[in-house]
């Protein structure tokens, strides 16, 4: 083969290359398809970094429920100060704490979001996410950090890499093929339901809140991980542990000069009354604010938070994440544990 034909052949495979992407492109954007990002650990690991930081902000963990109900535009409205997210879906947040408490450089303030079926649980499942990314933090290397700078300016600018929804993988995994006898698979949430910014704020479309179909799809998500087997009880031993566990995290970061407050963000319909059955508020919620000795901010103790109602029963939509946030820094400014602002978005609660 001669160097002419080689270059014919690199010369069209970059056009049939190129071609690919845009037209793939143009398609999603036609569609009204947004950019994400990805929220694996590299984008963790870039929050994790601003909470050493970081002098005037507040961290929040915990799982999705705080990744949607935080607006983190109004929230810095409204406080003049940073909001750094580092809560992951779907996960158990007690590795978080841990690891921002045994963190000399950590000495701010934290916000923790209790969703009671994963922070109440040993399941090594809702470990993976935190633990994988905690790893990623205190191991990178100049060459991960290198592609992050990259990908950032990439993701920034072409939807279909949104790898969780149009990579290979995530369209094979949207085949719908039935689980084998005795197989457990994710179930596939609709594209719309979960999109992430830059600062790893997670958010439903407009068009996903509309769409009573997905919004039936997810609530049937719910009623199914609900229902499913996540192994045996967890014992008392195993419930003591916890709350051990995040008491002597929390007296780490009070010993260093931080503040710890916990929230319990809003749910709805049938997944909140099955959450109060299983995890009766005297016995988790109000014990864990006793063993620790923080304070606490539930939903449900504010009337005007009480009256926002979760679309699939679990999250709110962006509107409503707006109307939370004014009224959760709100709440935060009365409780002195953030410093007020003079001029304050409160009309808009």
């Amino acid at each position: 083969m001669t160097e002419k034909t080689i270059a014919k052949s690199a010369l069209l495979m970059a056009v049939v290359v190129i071609a690919s992407i845009v037209g793939y492109e143009s398609y999603l954007r036609g569609q009204g398809m947004q950019i994400s990002y990805d929220d694996g650990s590299p984008l963790w690991t870039n929050q994790r970094k601003e909470a050493n930081k970081a002098e005037n902000a507040v961290v929040f963990v915990g799982s999705s429920r705080i990744k949607y109900d935080l607006d983190l535009a109004t929230w810095e409205a409204q406080t003049g100060m940073k909001a750094i997210q580092l809560a992951h879906v779907g996960s158990n947040p007690v590795p978080m704490i841990e690891d921002l408490a045994n963190d000399p450089n950590f000495k701010g303030n934290l916000v923790i979001d209790v969703t009671e079926p994963l922070f109440f649980s040993n399941v090594p499942f809702l470990m993976e996410k935190p633990t994988s990314s905690i790893k990623y933090f205190h191991e990178e290397t100049l060459a991960q950090q290198a592609s992050f700078e990259i990908n950032k300016v990439v993701e920034s600018q072409l939807v279909f890499l949104d790898k969780e929804n149009y990579a290979l993988n995530a369209k094979l995994d949207r085949l719908m093929i039935p689980n084998r006898e005795g197989v457990f698979g994710m179930p596939i949430f609709p594209t719309e339901f979960g999109l992430t910014t830059f600062d790893r704020q997670t958010y439903m479309t407009d068009r996903f809140v509309q769409d009573s179909t997905q919004v039936n799809v997810v609530r049937n998500i719910w009623g199914l991980l609900m229902s499913a087997k996540m192994g045996p009880p967890m014992t008392q031993a195993q419930f003591d542990g916890i709350m051990q566990n995040v008491k002597v995290s929390v007296d780490k970061i009070k010993a260093r000069g931080g503040k710890v407050i916990f929230v319990r963000t809003p749910s709805s319909g049938p997944f909140y009354q099955g959450e109060c059955m299983g995890f009766p508020r005297q016995k988790f919620w109000d014990k864990l604010l006793k063993v620790t000795g923080c304070e606490g901010i539930h939903f449900t103790d504010d009337p005007e938070l009480a009256k926002l109602q979760c679309p699939e029963f679990s999250h709110l939509d962006r509107s409503d994440a707006v109307k939370y946030t004014i009224g959760l820094a709100s709440i935060l400014q009365q409780k002195q544990w953030i410093p007020a602002q003079k001029r304050l978005l409160s009309n808009l609660y």
